[in-house]
């Protein structure tokens, strides 16, 4: 029986171009012949798990999920009784609730500020970079937040509303070079502590708060914005997270929604990122995020660049894996394979344009004059002499 497992796996892997024990650097290396039928009995969730167990090893692991992704082979794992209790789950209950929105950041966020400060950029921006004319992790960052304060059309003295402030980087970053106001909205008190201390003399203001009690105590804004938050909100509560936006919101201010997004509306998380990495987090599809927003706002802008969303893992894992030494002794060996396999499977989902990476800008009642879209243009070379 265990040869009929290996046979099977075998062939679906061929279907990628990957080959067991084959001689690329993307194809898996199986220690332990356990790994064909787990994989086969538990698809996703098997496969994280058996990794994070040195059941199988690959050293190019994003290249190999890349194959992996763009074969679909995604769609051939298997339906059992526990894939079929995540989607119920996911489908019956609000799994992104306000007494359960907390304890899921603190899964994530709370692993310490000292472990993120080694992975992240010197900025602690956590979501993708913009790479159009970056060739550093750092670079990559402060174009993202500059391209972000650009669509926006910050002007001195606005008065910004950011929704899951993480640790601060954007209200730093505007404040100091856009001249506003910007208060922040976070439910990890850790990212809180940090972004209060780094920001310390700048017009900002941090509050512990889940954005469900936004109300028009704190005043109407300007401009809002939301970088990598909306993944965690869930799509029974899109709707509600749009009326806390427009609530907030002044009848000609603008919106910049930046988030992870799928190709497929789906209901229920990968099974393996849900349990290990973002507990009941949700990757919104076009269709499920335009059908909640649906007579709160217009759409002015779309902009995908997901793809950059490749090299910014690949630089925080290269961050990650250097600075481990400095780690090792808060965090075991399962620990790294855990990590490692989240980063690079990521890696290889975004350049198989699995998932993408939207800037969706969007305003109450539609500009009277139209939106001009804001990208960078790409630096070019001046040729020889020129």
């Amino acid at each position: 029986m265990g040869n009929q497992y290996r046979e099977v796996v075998a062939e679906l892997l061929n279907k990628a171009g990957l080959t067991l024990n084959g001689d690329q650097s993307y194809d898996p290396q199986i220690h332990d012949e356990r790994f064909y039928k787990r994989v086969l009995s538990d698809g996703s969730l098997g496969l994280g798990e058996a990794y994070m167990d040195s059941w199988w090893e690959c050293e190019q692991l994003d290249e190999f999920f890349n194959r992996l992704l763009r074969a679909a082979l995604d769609k051939a794992a298997p339906r059992n009784a526990r894939t079929v209790l995540t989607y119920l789950k996911a489908r019956l209950l609000n799994l992104q609730s306000m007494a359960q929105a907390t304890k899921n950041a603190t899964h994530h966020y709370d692993l310490g500020n000292a472990f993120f400060k080694s992975m992240l950029d010197k900025r602690m921006v956590y979501t993708c970079g913009y790479w159009k004319n970056a060739d550093n992790l750092d670079q990559a960052q402060e174009d993202k937040l500059d391209l972000t304060c650009r669509k926006l059309h910050l002007q001195p003295g606005m008065r910004i509303l950011d929704i899951g402030c993480g640790w601060g980087s954007f209200a730093k970053f505007a404040a100091e070079r856009y001249d506003v106001h910007v208060t922040g909205i976070n439910v990890s008190e850790p990212q809180l502590q940090l972004a209060r201390e780094s920001t310390e003399g700048l017009d900002v203001q941090f509050f512990n708060m889940d954005y469900r009690n936004l109300t028009q105590d704190l005043g109407v804004f300007d401009r809002i914005v939301s970088l990598g938050m909306f993944e965690h909100v869930g799509y029974k509560n899109f709707r509600s997270y749009f009326k806390a936006a427009k609530r907030c919101l002044k009848k000609n201010g603008i919106f910049l929604l930046h988030t992870i997004g799928a190709t497929e509306s789906a209901i229920a998380p990968d099974p393996w990122i849900a349990k290990y990495i973002f507990p009941n987090s949700k990757l919104p599809s076009q269709k499920q995020t335009h059908e909640k927003m649906e007579d709160l706002f217009v759409l002015e802008d779309l902009h995908n660049f997901g793809e950059d969303y490749d090299p910014t893992l690949m630089a925080w894992f290269g961050n990650f894996k250097a600075n481990w030494h400095k780690l090792k002794d808060y965090f075991d060996d399962t620990f790294y394979r855990m990590w490692t396999y989240y980063l690079l499977c990521c890696a290889g989902s975004f350049r198989a344009r699995k998932n993408q990476l939207w800037q969706m800008v969007v305003t109450p009642e539609g500009l009277p004059h139209g939106y001009e879209p804001v990208r960078f243009t790409k630096k070019t070379e001046l040729p020889e002499g020129g």
